[in-house]
Parts: structure tokens; C-alpha cells; sequence
């Protein structure tokens, strides 16, 4: 992934879904699609260990649905909406979900099937949930995040291509 152009003075963690301690001192900003495969094993991969920081009071996620206008990522768009910002552990619990059956729900014919998906399986309605996920798209549009997962943890910025260690040496870093 090519960082030379983001600006990751832009990118702040107004927007998203907010997990764990807001006074936590390392702030992890994930941009993510639900129906990339990419992102899976970012969250997949990373999901045990900043756990762990999370429930330690080290770090809080903010997780930022992003919208991309990708065709291959259209149905992860269908789902961001239908994802509660005021219940972040639930949502949390719901991608959790998604992650996991992804294939299934990705494989379906359109939009309307997905919604019918998310609607029978999860029993979830849409929410009112614009207002985050426009901010989410202006805020990666400032500054120029256009390939998904991108995650920033103070000045380093990387996608999925990093192991549990150089994930853990960065926050470590962070925390002194």
C-alpha cells in the first residue's frame, strides 16, 4: 500500500464506532469494509490482541465503516448501515458475524438480498447510522485513505500485511 499521499492529519477519531476506554492512552483508527477480504484478516488476525489491550485499558479501536463505491465491496456497504454507532459492542459482536460468514452473505445476487439477510439472520433494522457514515467518507476523502483496511496508530500507518508482533511492538511504542 502506497502511503506517500494520505494525510493522516486528517483523520481523527470523530467518526466510528468507539471500542474500549475513550482516556486510553493509544488510539487505533481502522478504516474497513465488511466484504473485504482483506479487512477479514486484519480483524481476523488482530482481533485477539487488541483485545486484550482493549480490556487493559491501553487502547481504544475506533472503527470506521467505510462506504467505498467499489462494486466488489457494495454489499459491505449494504451491511454498514444496518450496524447500531450507539451500541459499539454489539456492533462489535455483529462483525464479528459478518466477518465470519462472509462468503455466504457476499456471494448473494444484490442489495435487497443482503438486506434480506441481515434483516432474517441478524434481526437487525436499518439505523439512522448516516450522519456517522457520511463523516466516515468525507473524513477518508480528506485525507486521501482510499484502500481498505487502512489503520493508523499515531504516525505509522499499514493495512493487513503486518504480524501480531510488529502490531504489538506499535502499540507497545505507543505506550511509552
Amino acid at each position: 500500500m502506497d502511503i506517500s499521499k494520505i494525510k493522516a492529519n486528517e483523520v481523527d477519531t470523530t467518526y466510528g464506532f468507539k471500542i474500549g476506554n475513550p482516556e486510553a492512552p493509544v488510539k487505533i483508527i481502522e478504516f474497513i469494509n465488511l466484504r473485504c477480504p482483506y479487512c477479514k484478516q486484519w480483524y481476523e488476525e488482530s482481533k485477539e490482541l487488541l483485545a486484550e489491550y482493549v480490556a487493559a485499558g491501553k487502547v481504544q479501536r475506533i472503527i470506521k465503516h467505510f462506504d467505498k463505491e467499489k462494486p466488489s465491496l457494495a454489499k459491505g456497504n449494504v451491511v454498514h448501515h444496518y450496524l447500531d454507532y450507539t451500541h459499539p459492542e454489539k456492533a462489535l459482536e455483529e462483525m464479528d458475524y459478518f466477518f465470519e460468514k462472509q462468503d455466504e452473505w457476499g456471494d448473494l445476487g444484490g442489495a435487497a438480498d443482503v438486506e434480506a439477510y441481515v434483516e432474517e439472520k441478524r434481526g437487525l433494522s436499518l439505523n439512522p447510522n448516516e450522519k456517522e457514515i457520511n463523516g466516515i467518507i468525507e473524513e477518508a476523502g480528506r485525507a486521501n485513505v482510499v484502500f481498505v483496511p487502512t489503520i493508523f496508530i499515531g504516525d505509522e500507518i499499514f493495512d493487513e500485511h503486518i504480524t501480531t508482533k510488529e502490531l504489538k511492538d506499535l502499540i507497545e511504542a505507543e505506550l511509552k
